[in-house]
C-alpha cells in the first residue's frame, strides 16, 4: 500500500497521521522493554549505590578499594560489594538502568523519570539506628527525600498530574532494610537493649515500619517489594566470635521473630490499603538454604569473607590494606557483613522470578504484571 506524502521545501514527508502512528509504535516498543516505568530503592548498605559517598561525616562508606574490584573499570562506587549489588540486578531485570543515588542529583535541574535510590549504608527503620556511623540516611529521611522527588516539576510536567499518579502506581518501590536495627540492638552496651526487651524491640521495628509504609502509600506507592532480614547471625563478624565458626543463634532467632511480625504487618496493610500489592522476599530462608547447599549455587566458602583481615577476614572491614580473595564467585560474603556480587545475583533471581518457597504472595515479576 502506498504511503501518502507531502512535499515541504522539496523534501517528501509522511502525513501527520502516519508520523503519529510511528511515534506511538516506537513509544510502545520502548515501554515494552521495561516491566515497570521506574524503580525507587529504599534501604541500607545491601542496596546503597553511592548515597553515602555524599555524606561527609559518614563512617559507613565503600568508596575505596578493594570495593568495586569487579565493577566497571575496577573502580569503587560506594557499593559494599566487589561488583554490582542487588539494586543493580533488580533494575536490570526490570529493564531499566540502575536508579542513581539521590544525593548525587542535588542541584540538578532534572531528575531521572526511571527512578532514584535513597538507600544508605548503616541506615535503619528507627531514626536512632546508625548513630555509630555518625551520618546515615534513616528510612524516614529516605521517604522525605522521595516526597521531594514526587513533587518534582519534571514528573508532573512530562506526564501531567493524572499521568504522574498512573506512573507511580505502576512503579516498583523496593525496600531492603532492618538488619542494622537488629545489629544495633545486639551490640554490647547498646542503649536500646536497656530500654526494650528483644520482643518489644522487634515489635517497635514492625510498628515503625508500618507507619512509614503508610506514608509511602500516601505518596503513591502501589507495588512494593519488601525483604525480610536475613540470617545475619551467620555473617563473618558474628561467626568469628564462635570457636567453631558457627552462627549467632540468638541474633538469628530474633531475625525470624521480626520477619514473622513483618509478614503479618504486610498482610494487614494490604487489607487496609486499596490497590496496594506487595512481594515479600524470605531472604532468611534463602540464606539458610544457601548455607546448607552451597554447591547448588556454585559456592564453596560460606564462612570466611573474601576481603578483610584476621580471623575469617572479619577482624577488619574491606579497606585498601585488606587482603582479598581471587575466587570471589565462590564466596558467600564479600566482607564482614555483605554478600558478594555472585550472591546478590542469586538472591535477585529468586526475588524477581522465584517460587512461593521464598516469595509471598508473589514474586516481583508477578507483582509488576498485576
Amino acid at each position: 500500500m502506498a504511503v501518502a506524502t507531502s512535499v515541504t521545501g522539496g523534501v517528501p514527508t509522511m502525513t501527520t497521521a502516519v508520523l503519529l502512528c510511528v511515534l506511538v509504535l516506537r513509544i510502545t516498543a520502548c515501554n515494552a522493554q521495561a516491566a515497570a516505568p521506574a524503580v525507587y530503592m529504599f534501604g541500607d548498605s545491601l542496596v546503597d549505590v553511592g548515597n553515602n559517598n555524599f555524606l561527609p561525616l559518614s563512617l559507613a562508606k565503600a568508596d575505596f578499594p578493594h570495593n568495586g574490584v569487579d565493577f566497571a573499570a575496577g573502580k569503587p562506587t560506594g557499593r559494599f560489594s566487589n561488583g554490582m549489588n542487588a539494586a543493580d540486578f533488580i533494575a536490570k531485570k526490570v529493564g531499566l538502568p540502575t536508579s542513581p543515588p539521590y544525593l548525587s542529583l542535588i542541584g540538578s535541574a532534572t531528575l531521572p523519570i526511571t527512578g532514584v535510590s535513597f538507600a544508605s549504608g548503616g541506615g535503619g527503620i528507627l531514626n536512632s539506628t546508625g548513630e555509630q556511623f555518625k551520618q546515615v540516611i534513616s528510612f524516614a529521611q529516605q521517604l522525605e527525600y522521595f516526597s521531594l522527588v514526587r513533587a518534582n516539576a519534571k514528573l508532573v510536567r512530562q506526564l501531567g498530574p493524572a499521568g504522574a499518579d498512573v506512573h507511580l502506581s505502576k512503579t516498583l518501590f523496593a525496600i531492603v532494610i532492618g538488619s542494622n536495627d537488629l545489629f544495633a540492638y545486639f551490640t554490647t552496651g547498646s542503649a536500646v537493649s536497656i530500654k526494650y526487651t528483644p520482643q518489644q524491640f522487634v515489635d517497635l521495628m514492625v510498628s515503625t515500619y508500618k507507619g512509614l509504609l503508610k506514608m509511602l502509600y500516601g505518596l503513591g506507592a502501589r507495588k512494593v517489594m519488601v525483604t525480610g532480614v536475613g540470617a545475619i547471625g551467620c555473617c563473618p563478624i558474628q561467626r568469628k566470635s564462635n570457636k567453631t565458626g558457627g552462627c549467632n543463634t540468638g541474633l538469628n532467632y530474633w531475625s525470624t521473630k521480626y520477619n514473622d511480625g513483618l509478614k503479618l504487618m504486610l498482610q494487614d496493610m494490604q487489607l487496609q490499603s486499596s490497590g496496594l500489592k506487595y512481594a515479600y522476599f524470605d531472604i532468611y530462608g534463602a540464606m539458610t538454604n544457601l548455607f546448607l547447599e552451597p554447591q547448588t549455587y556454585g559456592l564453596t566458602e560460606i564462612k570466611k569473607a573474601c576481603c578483610g583481615l584476621g580471623n575469617l577476614y572479619a577482624d577488619a572491614p574491606c579497606i585498601p590494606l585488606s587482603s582479598y580473595c581471587l575466587s570471589r564467585k565462590s564466596h558467600v560474603f564479600w566482607d564482614l557483613y555483605h554478600p558478594t556480587e555472585a550472591v546478590s545475583s542469586i538472591f535477585s533471581d529468586i526475588l524477581y522470578s522465584g517460587s512461593q518457597q521464598y516469595m509471598v504472595p508473589m514474586n516481583v515479576e508477578q507483582l509488576l504484571a498485576v
